[in-house]
């Protein structure tokens, strides 16, 4: 069985597309928001593999808990500092083990985001 998409509701749509196109690097690969009664925006990484679905719903959005989406980043150094840059406060660097470092930043949404690196 093979996960399709994650989905989020969100009250920000244009903004959560913003991040995820500049900050994890996703790109529409369906653009539904000329639908004023239903929009949606479907993104993906390159390969199709990492689909995420944001649906814009102002009184049923997501705003955070529980929820965490990782995404593998070559650099795990260079991401950290991109991001301090950019103004999203990264959570400290963790490393469970020798193999592996990855730190969070929050979207639009309140979803706790991680980038992580391993070798």
């Amino acid at each position: 069985m093979q996960m399709m998409h994650v989905t989020i509701m969100t009250k920000c749509l244009n903004e959560s597309v913003q991040f995820y196109e500049e900050q994890v690097g996703l790109s529409i690969v369906r653009d539904m928001r000329d639908n004023p009664e239903h929009q949606i925006v479907f993104m993906s990484d390159k390969s199709g593999g990492t689909c995420v679905e944001l649906v814009n719903n102002p009184t049923g959005a997501y705003y955070g808990g529980g929820i965490s989406m990782g995404f593998a980043v070559e650099d795990i150094d260079k991401e950290y500092a991109k991001k301090e840059e950019q103004g999203f406060r990264p959570g400290p660097m963790i490393s469970p083990n020798p193999h592996a470092r990855f730190f969070f930043v929050k979207d639009p949404n309140g979803v706790d985001i991680q980038f992580i690196h391993e070798d």
